[in-house]
């Protein structure tokens, strides 16, 4: 986390996209259709990302290139190169194939199986390099976790690295693995095996492991939301300007209790979950401070948020294109696996992060000069 709010930051806008499967792919999709049109794509200084989260930052990367922006920033064929193509990989699913197949093969992890549907049907064989440098759009941080070291892994074009083992510069992992990497969810995807030559590691200060010559040829890893599932390790160091788009789901409440012998299984899966909850408040809760205090600007909008929380008629802003009602409560409650989505699903979801999109700018970045957006999907109902 940063070290003091007053720390010096450089001016820019960083996004982070959570994780939470291909819940959290569609949610965000909304969030980047309506920044497109706010022009405030083309102001990102860097996208930072986990899990379901990756999915979407990564193809955006790969496909940035491909996009065409007009005078004001807005590219017109978002939808086309982006939207659609993500879309079509959601409606597939990409978790049940894997799992299966890697248990009953003796010779494949589910998380190869995984990487080649990622490399199949979004990425091909692009690697890293194949986002666009600083010079041509935003960086482009995939967030991965390292079971051996139990720090964040960050992917990109620049640089691969685990700050306690060191950096490898202009990395040529496949786009396909390092979106794997990133959404790895424990226990059945992970862990994700990456080698790599022990010479291509340099030390940078702060790499303690670095001569560990077996940590440096083969790394093993998690899902990045093991240890951020926010993505804002780089963001909040970083920039004047910090969104995140949340898709992770609320806390549950549990009423009941297990009685069984093999309840105490359950009973520890609900003490992790509870710690990583933990986590996840503690973040947000320094993120608010940060907003607060004046420390950098911004706006956070969650899948669980209510429109009617961010008060725009009281800030003298037109009300929310959507108003809650039973149907956005139930956004948070869709599952968070990596499945076949509906059409229906689909677009609920694309609107909602849309909807809280434009509504957490109105009211925290844009102020009065912004009128409300108009759903992508107008005739999809919650």
């Amino acid at each position: 986390m940063p070290e003091t709010p007053e720390q010096e930051r450089k001016e820019g806008v960083g996004l982070a996209l959570s994780g939470g499967g291909f819940r959290a792919t569609l949610f965000h999709i909304g969030s980047l259709w309506r920044l497109n049109e706010l022009g405030w794509l083309k102001k990102l200084s860097e996208v930072t990302s986990v899990s379901g989260g990756s999915i979407t930052a990564a193809y955006l990367g790969y496909r940035w290139k491909d996009l065409t922006f007009d005078t004001e920033g807005v590219a017109q064929d978002f939808k086309d190169k982006v939207v659609l193509p993500l879309r079509e990989f959601c409606s597939h699913t990409a978790d049940v194939g894997s799992i299966i197949g890697g248990i009953i093969g003796p010779f494949v992890h589910p998380s190869q199986l995984l990487a080649r549907k990622y490399r199949k049907r979004l990425f091909g064989d692009a690697t890293l390099q194949d986002l666009p440098s600083d010079e041509e759009g935003p960086r482009f941080t995939i967030y991965a976790t390292s079971l051996q070291t139990g720090v964040s892994v960050r992917f990109s074009r620049p640089y691969m690295a685990d700050y306690l083992v060191g950096m490898i510069d202009s990395p040529d992992v496949s786009l396909a693995q390092a979106v794997a990497a990133s959404s790895a969810f424990p226990p059945v995807f992970c862990p994700v095996s990456l080698k790599r030559d022990v010479e291509s590691w340099r030390k940078v200060g702060g790499a303690d492991l670095h001569g560990n010559a077996k940590l440096r040829s083969k790394m093993l890893l998690v899902d990045g939301g093991v240890y951020d599932n926010l993505a804002l390790e780089r963001v909040w160091d970083d920039y004047t300007t910090v969104l995140v788009s949340d898709a992770g789901a609320p806390f549950d409440v549990m009423e009941r209790s297990w009685k069984v012998r093999m309840s105490q299984i359950f009973r520890t899966i609900r003490v992790l979950g509870i710690i990583a909850e933990q986590t996840r408040r503690l973040r947000r809760r320094v993120l608010m401070d940060f907003y607060t205090s004046g420390a950098m600007a911004g706006a956070y909008w969650n899948i669980g948020s209510k429109t009617g929380n961010y008060k725009l008629e009281q800030a003298g802003l037109p009300g929310p294109i959507v108003e809650d009602c039973e149907g956005t409560t139930e956004m948070s409650e869709i599952r968070t696996r990596l499945n076949s989505f509906s059409a229906e699903e689909q677009e609920q979801l694309i609107n909602w992060g849309y909807a809280l999109n434009d509504t957490a700018m109105r009211r925290w970045v844009l102020g009065l000069s912004i009128q409300p957006g108009t759903l992508p999907y107008p005739d999809r109902a919650f």
